[in-house]
């Protein structure tokens, strides 16, 4: 209890009341007569994307696990939503449950083998791995092979409920993450990003350390996997396990800042706006988001808010523990 009210200095204070006023305001703009359905959409999205890009900067950012394989656990999120949803008739806050739980056991399974691989090495097998669950799930019968299968909720959330729970979600990681960070672990796995063989020799427990980490961010990916299929009402293998969901979660922390804690919600911001302008150039979205992203690594190396937290001197919701304490 001390740590934690020696974390709330005067300027923590400030930020976690305008941190609360906004998302008071998010909160209730489902209930404003000018929110439009568009407007809903777009909010829908940048809260589901703050979600997954919060989780992967954690991973890349600050624990320097570079993952390209997140998809494997929104898609199989997507297939467990159906399947408990569509088939079983379960609710949906028991089966959104059932897939973080799914999907952190995966990640703990997975950890065995992919948490001994460095740098390209686990990235590559992050990816390899994805597109063999995408390929089992194509040719497997009960998930009605490549035809894909429809998530049918009853009652079924309205739009703007749907927001909601993506933006709940998107809270709750942000408020765990920047505890996680404030603690032990966070402390063990930002010094293994910094020097993976020198935080051992300081007694840091580095495969420990990696598999707690990699089995959050599995169990909050799934949370916001089914709450994407949720939204989308049927899952297919080619898009649940496509890449273009890890791509849009790096572009978000890259644009926004790697190793912020701000800057992945900045970037889904950004992110969403961007692609809902470029999505009518079918085929060369992902081409126009990797021109933009070079462009801001080479004028902003740090990201947006990284850049900006350098030059102002000061770090929004810093994960530096000594910073915030008396």
């Amino acid at each position: 209890m001390k740590h934690w009210m020696s974390l709330l200095t005067k300027q923590r204070k400030i930020e976690f009341a305008a941190f609360a006023v906004i998302l008071v305001f998010l909160f209730l703009l489902p209930s404003f007569s000018f929110t439009t359905a568009n407007a809903m959409r777009i909010a829908f999205n940048i809260a589901l994307y703050a979600v997954f890009a919060q989780v992967w900067n954690l991973m890349c950012g600050y624990a320097g696990l570079l993952s390209l394989g997140q998809q494997l656990f929104i898609g199989v999120s997507g297939y467990t939503t159906a399947v408990l949803c569509t088939s079983l008739g379960l609710p949906f806050a028991l089966a959104m449950l059932c897939c973080g739980v799914v999907s952190a056991c995966m990640a703990l399974v997975l950890s065995v083998l992919l948490l001994r691989m460095r740098g390209m090495y686990f990235a590559i097998a992050t990816w390899v791995i994805s597109e063999m669950v995408k390929i089992l799930f194509s040719g497997w019968r009960l998930v009605n092979f490549a035809g894909g299968m429809l998530v049918r909720v009853a009652p079924y959330p309205t739009l703007g409920q749907q927001f909601l729970i993506a933006l709940a979600l998107a809270t709750v990681a942000f408020i765990l993450i920047y505890a996680l960070l404030h603690s032990k672990l966070g402390l063990g796995l930002t010094a293994m990003r910094d020097d993976l063989d020198a935080a051992e020799g300081l007694g840091v427990n580095i495969f420990k350390s990696k598999t707690m980490c990699f089995t959050f961010c599995g169990f909050i990916t799934g949370l916001g996997g089914s709450v994407a299929y949720l939204n989308r009402l049927s899952v297919f293998p080619n898009g649940a396990f496509s890449l273009d969901w890890t791509i849009a979660v790096v572009f978000s922390v890259v644009i926004g800042g790697i190793g912020t804690t701000v800057g992945p919600i900045v970037g889904a911001v950004i992110y969403v706006m961007l692609f809902n302008f470029i999505s009518r150039y079918a085929g060369y979205s992902n081409v126009i988001l990797g021109v933009i992203a070079i462009i801001v690594i080479v004028l902003a190396p740090k990201g947006i808010i990284g850049t900006l937290q350098n030059k102002a001197g000061y770090e929004l919701f810093s994960s530096r523990r000594t910073s915030l304490e008396p």
